[in-house]
């Protein structure tokens, strides 16, 4: 209950006590804008790529102070052909496939942005993105700024669309709350962006890079931003399938995370980041989903032994709730589209994510390099 619900409700109250003793955020509108490298990283994205670069050349950032980069490596499709004619874009591409943190790693020497954007080929960035990240930067204490990533989810959505999409909407309040008492404890690689002065490079087997990245910073004792005016467009995954191996990835880059992340998680160095990390991202990416089997089954044994009416109806909550994820599972195998129903089933998908992640990480099945989900 507190990793999926009393973490947001007691944010939300320490938020609300805040704003009694702070003011809110000021930017000044007329400061100089920073040099900004947009560096993208792309593997076999030929039906994307070009509408990618068309959202690239309309961001509104003057063009003297933006540098584009697109990295390739790997790609054995049309992608480095598609990019090579536009002259606004440094195109950097190997043969080889390494993953995507040694991508960026072999890009950095070329980096002459002072603040450098991240962002994923698959999305889509609105206009003003890098003119709300870079603002953020006025503060000398941030370090990294996090965008939202939004799904663009349709009535006849899927559970993978309906069920990523409210995820992310829950997400992306949380994160907002985060940094109003402190500050984020990660970002998404679909678009968040770092001082370059700050930049270190993560191991090269590293699965979730974005996450690491920003933790690095914090590590050091920057602050992570949280930018909701800045934000990344994309579609869902195609079907459940591609969702549960998104997922599982995640995960095992969650786990891997855990065990590098050893200062965010030391509470005498940043306590306040500790709490956060730990209640936001460590139990989720831990021991809550197998809790979540424990509760069902100590509920069980307690109503067998004890008369008690309200272990009973938490015993029938918990039975309702899981019936619900399993008919939300049948009926979109049979394609019926009930929007309620997905959203039990993606919160069970998404607990046996972490689990099916924690043992490929345990077996060491999980590869480094890019496993581009199919979207819809």
């Amino acid at each position: 209950m507190y990793t999926f619900v009393g973490y947001g409700l007691l944010l939300y109250i320490l938020i609300r006590i805040k704003r009694f003793f702070t003011r809110p955020k000021k930017f000044l509108t007329d400061a100089a804008l920073p040099t900004v490298t947009l560096l993208v990283a792309a593997w076999n994205e030929e039906l994307i790529i070009g509408d990618k670069i068309k959202n690239t050349l309309l961001l509104d950032y003057p063009k003297e102070l933006l540098q584009i980069i697109f990295i390739t490596d790997g790609s054995t499709d049309l992608t480095p052909d598609l990019i090579y004619p536009y002259k606004e874009i440094v195109l950097m591409h190997n043969g080889a496939r390494h993953g995507k943190m040694a991508a960026i790693k072999r890009a950095m020497p070329g980096v002459t942005g002072e603040i450098i954007v991240f962002s994923d080929a698959n999305t889509f960035l609105n206009q003003q993105a890098l003119r709300e990240l870079v603002k953020h930067y006025q503060n000398e204490k941030v370090g990294a700024v996090a965008g939202e990533k939004r799904i663009l989810v349709n009535q006849h959505a899927d559970a993978s669309s309906a069920g990523e999409g409210f995820y992310w909407k829950y997400e992306s309040r949380l994160k907002k709350w985060d940094y109003e008492l402190y500050s984020n404890v990660g970002a998404a690689g679909e678009l968040f962006s770092i001082r370059a002065s700050l930049y270190e490079p993560v191991e090269s087997d590293t699965i979730i890079d974005d996450h690491m990245i920003a933790m690095r910073i914090a590590e050091k004792g920057y602050l992570i931003a949280y930018e909701p005016a800045a934000y990344a467009s994309e579609t869902a995954s195609a079907n459940t399938a591609e969702e549960l191996k998104r997922k599982i990835r995640i995960a095992a880059g969650g786990i891997q995370s855990i065990f590098r992340l050893k200062v965010a998680a030391n509470p005498f160095r940043y306590p306040l980041l500790t709490f956060q990390y730990l209640s936001h991202r460590v139990l989720r990416w831990t021991i809550t989903p197998f809790l979540l089997v424990l509760a069902l089954l100590a509920n069980i044994i307690i109503v067998s032994q004890y008369n008690e009416r309200f272990y009973l109806f938490l015993l029938m909550a918990q039975f309702a709730f899981y019936g619900l994820a399993l008919l939300g599972m049948l009926m979109e195998r049979r394609n019926i589209r009930l929007k309620p129903l997905f959203i039990p089933y993606y919160f069970c998908m998404m607990n046996y994510a972490v689990a099916a992640g924690i043992l490929r990480y345990i077996n060491q099945n999980q590869s480094a390099a890019w496993e581009r989900s199919l979207r819809k």
